[in-house]
């Protein structure tokens, strides 16, 4: 009689099953755990961005805060002036219609009181609902942020404190 190597078909298929069983549980937990590192990371630009508006601001006090993210940022070699600040990266300074390195994409709305801005409000929202995040992200020279769950089509601009 001979002794058969390997495996058998029924064998094979239970480990298949075992792996796929494991994979339906991991899977959605690591989207969900990308989910929340992504709007961490939307938090903290938005803390970025409320400190970067005090400082222009405070350097350029004939223009108050910024008119758009872009100002606040400036391609290397950058020389700070009211059009290039040089306080934020110019990742998150692009970050308006292409996402940032978070998924979101981020929107400043200035309010003007004659020639100076006055005050701003700073948006962030998923640019794939439920891929890259599921909450909006919004707020204003009070330097509070504040959420609200988010829906599928929202943009930036639907932020307000």
């Amino acid at each position: 009689m001979r002794k058969q190597k390997g495996f058998s078909l029924i064998e094979l298929l239970i480990v298949v099953a075992i792996i796929l069983i494991i994979a339906a549980i991991a899977i959605p937990n690591l989207l969900r755990a990308r989910i929340a590192a992504n709007e961490s990371a939307a938090v903290s630009a938005v803390r970025t961005v409320n400190t970067a508006e005090v400082t222009y601001a405070t350097s350029f006090p004939t223009k108050g805060y910024s008119d758009t993210l872009t100002v606040l940022g400036g391609a290397a070699p950058c020389t700070p002036a009211v059009a290039t600040a040089c306080l934020i990266d110019d990742v998150l300074a692009k970050a308006t219609a292409t996402p940032g390195k978070s998924g979101y994409i981020y929107l400043v709305t200035p309010v003007a009181t004659g020639a100076i801005n006055t005050s701003y409000t700073i948006g962030a929202s998923p640019l794939t609902f439920n891929q890259s995040g599921v909450r909006d992200f919004c707020s204003n020279e009070d330097g509070v942020i504040r959420f609200d769950a988010g829906a599928s089509g929202n943009t930036a601009a639907h932020n307000s404190p």
